[in-house]
């Protein structure tokens, strides 16, 4: 409840029956005598002994005066003033505006001899800040800081609800309500007289506007009018309190290896601009999780700093894992700051005990802990980005024994082994881009750059059909790139689209600490590579209209003429890892995904586009292609220091086939599917599928992946898998809802989930288990039961249950 005074609303009415020294018995003087006049509502005779002059000399001999900058507007069928009992009386259809509120009743009468107001019969008070109280009577004292009400109910734009016998105000600030009832009611849009499923009785229910809070004295936690959890005592912040010091719901933790436990979280508001959590779980078997949150706003960002750990009681329970050790604990951090409209720095960081410690205490949160950690610099305008970033990695991962081990590469740590000592420091990333506002030789001109700088404290590498591959290479590798990109269009009468281009990109790779023994690699410390391009792109859209829609057919045909990659296999490759050949990179003037491979020679690139719209809103593409080697080296059949490219469905002199096709029913039904198929057989190397739709209460999505073997890079397997989810609604608030990733080589299912919710504008439950196959933690299933309730204004708590098998 806002504030949840029913006296404030109350008081607040006729508050301004003392403004400017202008008693509420003149006020309605006045209104009588001046209805016709001013109003023209009174639909009733005025029952006073004389005229009008009578009546203004009535009110002059009560002292009353006007004050026409907060006039009070008075509307009823009959008003009337009893001479001998002192009273002033509105009755039938009584409306009174005053300073923004309104009261409505069927009779309110003013007793100048007792100082009381009294509006009686289906009363209804609105308040200007949308509170609104409904009740049989309300009875003010003089100044209405103080009164009474019975059989009330009082309503909040917070859509919170206090129903009581009657209601006491005193000190213009403590209201009181005796055997009252407080919930929350729904919006006008759910079904209407919908009763809440829960609310909090009380014998006495006091609140405090001055200090906002709402205590409750013999209460009981009620689900369908049912008491289910009794309380002797409860106080919470009321609902207009968005930050107050006190304890939160707590929350239950229950798991194999941790035990059963409750986090109980205490919230201190210090200030508006800063805030502290701390929180405390003890734990059966591991002994007291200690949480502390702290955040803080200031002019210019915000940032926060959290922490969590505790001293394992029984690390053995971890012995298959790094957890496997007394202290446990993580500090992370989060900061955004903006310099000026256009730049903005920050950074988001965590640091762990060992690399285990989020997964297996993952009941709870400790900020935006990951396993990465990064630093940043951004400025954008309308033409130009600078993106600076530092980049440390802490993986989750634990070391394991390769199978078979003839992966191992001689001379070098295991496959599985080191794994965090492998992993690059970046320090730092910078992307630039930059396009010019004015045409260059007619056409358009920009810039990219890109400067990486990272160190590896140990050699990555695999061994692969008896040759070592390398992953990652110890020692600081530096390299810095721009590159110049032009373009044009021309459109003839035809309808043909013309577009010329021409790129030239520069490279200079910096290798004094590379590691030696990656024969390799080159022995220069400075390294210089510069690849220039020109080329043309052609398309032609045919469109071709119909009853009830059309279609576009649209030919492209793209060639680059560039000389061939130099140095291949004597540089590291950091960022060029990944080759995904689909209809999506068909067309783009380097295949490759990062810098430090440059694609060369010539190459031509054919494809059909095809576009059907219909007028009822489906619409459907699809795109069919071709790569082909024209001329000079193919950098896609030559293996540089990893071979991630010998299986690209690019090395080969005309490439294999990608094509995609996409479905949107523009009523809930969406599907979508890339492939890649092999240049001579045309079998499927590659592909993927998903759907999405929404049918009746039931969403859903679907997808489909299929990996063929690549040997070169130690993937001797099929890869299939199918992940699904779908949530179904049963009733209005009720819905079932599920998961499954499934591997089908292995028959083997890697996650999955099954749960169900309620949710309403009160009320929330959701109840989900779910298993994980995919850990090396020494389990070959991670189980998580996760029970959450919320209560709207009394707060959320939850049950999460970890174990293993």
């Amino acid at each position: 409840m806002s504030s949840a005074t029913v006296l404030p609303q109350m008081a607040r009415m006729c508050r301004g029956a003392a403004l400017r020294g202008v008693s509420l018995a003149a006020r309605l003087l006045r209104s009588t005598a001046l209805a016709g006049l001013v109003l023209g509502t009174v639909t009733a005779p005025l029952l006073l002994p004389q005229g009008v002059a009578a009546q203004s000399d009535l009110v002059d001999s009560l002292g009353a005066r006007v004050d026409e900058k907060e006039p009070l507007l008075l509307e009823a069928d009959e008003l009337r003033y009893d001479f001998k009992r002192d009273r002033i009386s509105a009755l039938g259809n009584v409306q009174i505006y005053y300073g923004g509120n309104t009261v409505e009743a069927k009779r309110v009468v003013f007793d100048r001899r007792n100082n009381r107001l009294r509006a009686e019969g289906d009363v209804r008070m609105t308040e200007p800040d949308g509170n609104v109280l409904y009740a049989q009577e309300l009875d003010l004292s003089e100044d209405l800081r103080d009164g009474f009400a019975s059989a009330l109910q009082l309503d909040t734009p917070e859509r919170t609800r206090f129903i009581a016998e009657s209601a006491k105000r005193e000190d213009g600030n403590r209201t009181t309500f005796e055997n009252g009832v407080y919930t929350v009611y729904t919006r006008p849009t759910n079904p209407p007289g919908k009763p809440p499923l829960w609310n909090v009785r009380a014998t006495t229910i006091v609140h405090d506007q001055q200090e906002k809070s709402i205590e409750f004295s013999d209460a009981a936690l009620e689900f369908f009018g049912k008491p289910l959890v009794y309380l002797p005592y409860l106080t919470m912040p009321d609902p207009t309190v968005k930050r107050k010091t006190g304890f939160l719901i707590p929350t239950l933790a229950i798991g194999d290896r941790i035990g059963a436990g409750v986090r109980i979280p205490y919230y201190i508001a210090l200030d508006p601009t800063y805030d502290l959590l701390l929180s405390a779980t003890p734990l059966s078997k591991q002994g007291v999780l200690a949480q502390a949150d702290w955040r803080q706003k200031l002019a210019n960002g915000e940032y926060s700093v959290h922490l969590g750990g505790l001293m394992q009681a029984q690390p053995g329970e971890f012995g298959t894992s790094s957890g496997n050790r007394r202290f446990r604990g993580v500090i992370a951090s989060t900061g955004t700051f903006d310099i000026n409209d256009r730049w903005q720095w920050g950074w988001d960081a965590s640091f762990r005990s060992d690399r285990a410690f989020l997964q297996d205490y993952k009941f709870t949160r400790f900020g935006n802990a990951s396993d990465v950690s990064k630093i940043f610099l951004t400025g954008q305008s309308e033409r130009n980005r600078f993106d600076l970033r530092a980049y440390a990695f802490r993986i989750s991962q634990e070391d394991y024994a390769a199978t078979p081990a003839s992966l191992n590469a001689p001379g070098f740590l295991p496959v599985g082994s080191g794994l965090q000592d492998k992993q690059p420091l970046v320090h730092p990333v910078l992307d630039y881009n930059y396009i010019f506002e004015d045409p260059i030789a007619g056409g358009e001109l920009s810039l990219t750059g890109n400067w990486t700088s990272l160190t590896r404290d140990q050699t990555d590498a695999v061994q692969i059909g008896g040759v070592t591959r390398f992953r990652g290479v110890e020692g600081t590798f530096t390299r810095t790139s721009l590159q110049a990109d032009w373009r044009t269009t021309v459109i003839d009468p035809l309808g043909q689209m013309f577009t010329p281009f021409a790129y030239v990109k520069g490279d200079l790779f910096f290798l004094a600490s590379a590691d030696k023994n990656v024969a390799a690699l080159t022995d220069e410390s400075v390294v210089g590579r510069i690849m220039p391009a020109v080329g043309l792109e052609y398309r032609f859209p045919i469109l071709a209209t119909f009853e009830g829609g059309n279609q576009i057919f649209e030919p492209m045909a793209q060639i680059i003429v560039r000389p061939n990659e130099g140095r291949i296999g004597e540089l590291p490759n950091e960022d060029a890892q990944s080759i995904v050949f689909d209809s999506t990179t068909l067309f783009e003037y380097d295949k490759f995904s990062g810098f430090d491979r440059s694609e060369g020679g010539t190459r031509a690139n054919l494809g059909l586009k095809y576009s059907l719209q219909l007028d009822n809103g489906i619409n459907v593409s699809a795109l069919i292609g071709r790569s082909f080697h024209l001329a000079g080296t193919n950098s896609f059949s030559q293996a540089d220091i990893l071979d991630a490219t010998s299986s690209s469905g690019l090395e080969t002199g005309a490439s294999d086939y990608v094509g995609s096709l996409y479905f949107d029913s523009r009523q809930g039904f969406r599907i979508g599917a890339q492939a890649r198929f092999d240049g001579e057989s045309f079998a499927v190397q590659r592909g993927q599928i998903e759907a999405t739709g929404i049918y009746g209460p039931l969403t859903g999505n679907l997808a489909y992946a299929y990996l063929s073997p690549q040997p070169s890079i130690g993937i001797e397997t099929l890869r299939q898998e199918v992940i699904g989810s779908a949530s179904l609604r049963l009733q209005e608030n009720w819905r079932l809802f599920g998961s499954v990733r499934y591997d089908l080589e292995s028959n083997n299912t890697v996650r999955d989930s099954l749960g169900f919710g309620y949710d309403d504008e009160g009320f929330s439950l959701s109840l989900a288990y779910s298993e994980d196959r995919s850990r090396n933690n020494g389990q070959t299933t991670d189980r998580l039961l996760f029970l959450r309730l919320g209560l709207r204004t009394l707060g959320d708590t939850q049950l999460s249950t970890g174990g293993g098998s």
